[in-house]
């Protein structure tokens, strides 16, 4: 183990903490808002910063470098059409929760249906925490910790019992950190680690194409020559991510995961006003435009400098980390990304308490009890999924689909059926509650059967798009034959000053540009065919929309 390594990641380490620790001198965590929302104070660049940490966690940096080094960057539609539904969700859903002042998306379907809608999406939360989100954490920020530090053959341990340790540690420190700092430290901490984790991650791919010749020019040359075909953004059926699936599950899985997952909307719900919340989504959304550098291209470098069988594909980031970073960089970046493994898994811890102690505690037990009381137990219940999640992590290495595949397939269980209670629950007025929950279970069940019995041929993004469109049908057709017995009718809180931000428009049409010109360039008329004249024209009519907006800004 190189001590070089170790002091720089110590170093950075002990500086997040310390700044965390001067930044929350003062704040009151023994309140509702205060633990769980971080006192409704959170600015646009805070939001930004700890959606971006908590969404680009150590398993998004092995699973999709990973897939990029099997495949191609086909898997870059996660990110780069997060762009479109980040929008969608600064435009159309933070405005009606922060309208509502809700605390979590399950209280939204209590005012929608009923609160037994609301226990069913909270248990489908909790389970999707604790057997999904929180042990692939785990998992691989302890894979990452393993083989940077080399401690498997230090310590001559077997691999399960390394990513077990590691994997304990990590849920050591970041109970602690989730549960006595509640979400406004969580947030802290991410605005420290966002920027060296972009920093860090950046320098990944400019190390990687140097390593692939003797000066950048030849590495880059090499990268975009040798092997064209690795470029591909557009998927075929026989990739990981086909392309026909943007228009099906996908779109869906990321309106549940940043529209309505409760681990991630939490931040938007923090925000200390509206202008503040769509700025911050906003800003998000420019950025996952650009995350396939960090992601996805070094798959492509390992594949290049250590050939199509060089061992695990989960393992290939860590190894290009250690290939070629000088060590000092390599302590750094190793810090910053544990730094994303615990805002990962402390928002999700954070997230996870609150929707116990709100939505289960306090209705079931808690009548009657202050908001002390609240925080405590929902610190206890998030000691025990810390717990069961560390047991769960490194039985991952198992899973014969590697883990980023692993992830969203699980995911499929609890992610596209919430989303679409809640978006029959928006577009309609009198869609009963009973309409949910059969829509629920029909889905879940239905989803099982694909997947665990019958193994569906069809990928199963598009499985969850087909059983969307039916499962919403279903519940037209309930409400047509039972509707409630009046209009629901959206209540208004206004726990914050819901002004809209104001250059809300000029930022969606900036993001909107630039998913295009991402497929673009990762496309047959782009670098995979060596053709630069559609991405000059395009570039070309971006610089004279640009020049329209600005001369009509000094026009008004």
């Amino acid at each position: 183990m190189n001590p070089t390594v170790i002091l720089s990641f110590l170093a950075f380490t002990g500086f997040v903490l310390l700044y965390t620790l001067w930044k929350m001198r003062g704040s009151r965590r023994d309140t509702k808002d205060g633990y769980f929302l971080g006192g409704r104070s959170l600015t646009g660049g805070r939001i930004a910063a700890s959606l971006i940490l908590t969404n680009l966690g150590a398993i998004s940096f092995v699973g999709m470098s990973a897939q990029s080094y099997t495949h191609n960057m086909s898997v870059m539609g996660w990110e780069v059409t997060s762009g479109i539904t980040l929008v969608l969700v600064a435009l159309l859903l933070v405005p009606r929760y922060l309208k509502q002042g809700i605390t979590t998306i399950p209280d939204f379907l209590e005012s929608r249906y009923d609160s037994g809608v609301k226990r069913f999406v909270t248990t489908l939360f909790l389970f999707q925490y604790i057997i999904n989100i929180l042990p692939t954490t785990l998992y691989a920020g302890a894979r990452v910790l393993n083989e940077i530090f080399n401690l498997q053959q230090m310590f001559g341990l077997s691999e399960f019992t390394s990513l077990a340790i590691i994997s304990a540690a990590i849920c050591l420190l970041g109970f602690f950190y989730s549960v006595f700092g509640g979400l406004k430290a969580v947030v802290i901490a991410d605005s420290v680690n966002s920027i060296g984790l972009l920093i860090g991650g950046l320098l990944i791919p400019v190390f990687g194409i140097l390593a692939l010749g003797d000066s950048f020019d030849e590495g880059l040359n090499h990268l975009l020559t040798a092997a064209p075909e690795k470029l591909q953004g557009i998927g075929s059926a026989t990739d990981p991510l086909p392309f026909s699936t943007l228009f099906s599950g996908l779109l869906l899985v990321n309106l549940y995961y940043w529209g309505t997952d409760q681990s991630i909307i939490q931040r938007a719900l923090g925000a200390k006003n509206l202008a503040e919340g769509q700025k911050g989504v906003l800003l998000a959304g420019g950025i996952k435009v650009f995350t396939p550098l960090l992601l996805i291209i070094p798959g492509v470098i390992a594949f290049h400098l250590f050939g199509p069988d060089a061992g695990n594909p989960d393992s290939m980031y860590t190894r290009l980390v250690h290939t070629v970073l000088p060590k000092p960089l390599v302590g750094f970046f190793t810090a910053v990304m544990f730094g994303a493994v615990l805002s990962t898994f402390n928002g999700v811890l954070n997230s996870s308490s609150t929707l116990f102690a709100l939505n289960v505690y306090k209705p079931l037990f808690g009548k009657g009890k202050t908001g002390r009381r609240l925080v405590h137990e929902g610190r206890f219940f998030a000691m025990i999924i810390a717990v069961i999640s560390t047991v769960i992590a490194p039985f991952i290495m198992y899973a014969p689909e590697g883990l980023f595949q692993y992830l969203q397939l699980v995911a499929g269980f609890f992610s596209v059926p919430i989303f679409t209670i809640v978006f029959v629950g928006y577009v309609s007025k009198r869609v009963p509650a009973v309409a949910a929950k059969i829509a629920l279970t029909v889905f879940v069940a239905s989803y099982a059967l694909m997947q665990l019995v019958f193994k569906t041929p069809l990928h199963f993004l598009h499985q969850l798009g087909l059983l969307f469109a039916g499962c919403s049908a279903l519940m037209f057709i309930i409400g047509a034959i039972k509707p409630r017995r009046t209009d629901y009718v959206l209540p208004l809180h206004h726990a914050v000053d819901i002004t809209p931000w104001k250059h809300r428009r000029s930022a969606t049409a900036i993001i909107l540009y630039l998913v295009g010109g991402a497929y673009l360039l990762f496309s047959d008329l782009g670098l995979p065919a060596e053709n630069t004249l559609p991405l000059k024209i395009y570039g070309g009519l971006g610089l004279v929309l640009l020049g329209i907006a600005v001369l009509r800004k000094i026009k008004r």
